[in-house]
């Protein structure tokens, strides 16, 4: 299949995707959600746990972002344009450690908003960076990064539009958050040429992600498994910051 050809295919994946959603019931915001399985306060900080856990995203973040930084000089990439997206990752992840802490001292909807919003961010400068790496840099990074990262936080502000309007429709931020997972192997396999983002370090990434989002799910569970020392949620936030690690870790092994 030709490059066009190849294009042509992953484009019409994600236009379903978004047409499917359309079709999709309304998602609400479910209150429990906020209802995590370790609510001790410690030191007078609420939700101890899962509040000083987000430490993880703040030391990925910086590390990561100095690392890209100081590796547009030719230590981790061949042209400096080529960090721009992993650049806005790692931002993102920074900012997450703060966003999610303020979410976890007093968790609300009004609150989760700026926690979504840098991991939004974060989550639309990968898959940027994989267009970019895979398929075309110029394309990626001028056209794809800004246009998802809009799309992104306008998903955001959508749902916060609709919360504001008694009916909170979560559907669009739930595509921006997982369509990417879906497509990173199906741009593997159509475009598997890459500079950066080799097939064992996304692995690597995916796995730690998918621990995280399996933590999450298994909160409580977790937390009695445990012997209530840990919850899920906070381990969660500690397997995530091990993913972003693992983007760092991706670039360096590529040098």
């Amino acid at each position: 299949m030709s490059c066009r050809g190849r294009m042509i295919v992953l484009i019409l994946i994600g236009v379903s995707a978004i047409v499917a959603m359309l079709f999709v019931d309304p998602i609400a915001q479910d209150p429990a959600y906020h209802n995590f399985a370790d609510q001790r306060p410690i030191f007078g900080i609420a939700n101890f746990a899962d509040v000083i856990s987000n430490a993880g995203f703040l030391f990925a973040g910086m590390i990561g972002l100095i690392a890209v930084l100081k590796g547009r000089s030719g230590a981790l990439f061949d042209e400096r344009a080529d960090a721009i997206p992993y650049v806005v990752f790692f931002a993102g992840v920074l900012v997450v450690g703060a966003g999610s802490a303020y979410y976890h001292d007093a968790p609300t909807n009004a609150r989760l908003f700026w926690d979504r919003l840098p991991m939004t961010v974060g989550f639309m400068g990968l898959t940027a960076a994989l267009v970019a790496d895979r398929i075309n840099c110029q394309i990626g990074i001028t056209i794809v990064l800004p246009m998802l990262v809009v799309a992104g936080v306008l998903s955001l502000f959508y749902w916060e539009y609709t919360e504001q309007l008694g009916r909170g429709d979560l559907r669009f931020y739930a595509l921006v958050q997982f369509l990417p997972i879906v497509l990173i192997p199906i741009i593997c396999g159509l475009f598997p040429v890459a500079r950066y983002t080799g097939k064992g370090g996304l692995a690597a990434v995916v796995f730690w992600y998918l621990a995280a989002k399996i933590l999450e799910y298994f909160d409580p569970q977790v937390f009695a498994l445990l012997g209530q020392t840990i919850s899920g949620h906070s381990l969660k936030h500690l397997a995530a910051a091990m993913a972003c690690i693992m983007v760092l870790r991706m670039l360096k092994r590529q040098v």
